[in-house]
């Protein structure tokens, strides 16, 4: 009985030529969402992975993950109590914001956190950090309100026409939704709160954002685009991955998020 020959492993080398097949190219700017264990097995694991971004986009391209920090949190968000010693207790305990904090977001995010030549944005809880000629500008400024909206790192990769690249996630895990929702003037509302140093003073601080979205909006939005044959979409080892143009998908998705989220009148 005839038995296919084993698959190629998933290395380095392989992933770099998988990136290039999708339609990677030197120069690239990429805002990348991830999931490591999507791929199946790749030698040298994460490591791997940020290594063949950085080879495909070569010395002139910029690569971007997030980074967020959700442990940096209000641990009681409906107790506005100061007094109660369980609360104070369990706030305490959350930890102030800093460059080399572990996020939350996986292993690749973790690789480009631990490389020797990443930059990383300021924001308590939504972080971002980049390797490239770009990634000073990209994670300059982050405001503590609306940190993905257009003062932030994503209107910089807007702004210098970069992609979107995801790795075996879906556009549920798209933050560059967002940030398209953040300019639509019937956006959905949250409001983060996080401990931040002061003078030497630990204090906490509110921020409004754009809202949740909860799988309500933002996966149909990611299968409307790709229909308009805008999306390059490649499955490397057992992942679905995709790219996209920022730009593009930001006015289409603010467009069809207006009308979503606009009532009837």
């Amino acid at each position: 009985m005839n038995t296919a020959p084993p698959a190629a492993p998933l290395d380095e080398t392989a992933l770099r030529d998988e990136l290039e097949a999708l339609g990677v190219r030197p120069g690239s700017v990429l805002m990348i969402h991830s999931s490591l264990s999507a791929f199946g097995h790749v030698d040298g694991g994460a490591d791997a992975v940020v290594r063949a971004l950085l080879a495909a986009v070569g010395p002139s391209g910029t690569i971007v993950v997030p980074t967020y920090t959700r442990q940096v949190a209000d641990p009681c968000p409906d107790s506005r109590a100061f007094d109660d010693p369980e609360t104070l207790e369990a706030r305490a305990a959350v930890p102030l914001f800093h460059d080399a904090l572990p996020t939350v977001m996986g292993a690749i995010p973790s690789a480009v956190l631990a490389h020797p030549d990443r930059v990383r944005s300021r924001h308590p809880q939504a972080s971002l950090a980049a390797i490239g000629p770009d990634a000073r500008a990209i994670c300059a400024r982050q405001p503590f309100g609306y940190a993905l909206g257009s003062g932030s790192p994503f209107g910089e990769i807007h702004r210098l026409g970069g992609s979107i690249l995801l790795l075996g996630v879906g556009h549920n895990r798209n933050s560059f939704l967002h940030h398209a929702e953040s300019l639509v003037p019937a956006h959905r509302k949250k409001l983060r709160r996080f401990p931040y140093e002061v003078d030497g003073e630990r204090v906490w601080c509110e921020a409004l954002d754009v809202g949740n979205d909860n799988d309500t909006y933002f996966p149909l939005i990611g299968t409307e685009f790709a229909a308009l044959g805008l999306t390059r979409r490649r499955v490397i080892g057992s992942a679905p991955c995709e790219l996209v143009p920022a730009v593009d998908f930001v006015d289409f998705a603010r467009k069809r998020l207006s009308h979503l989220l606009t009532p009837d009148e």
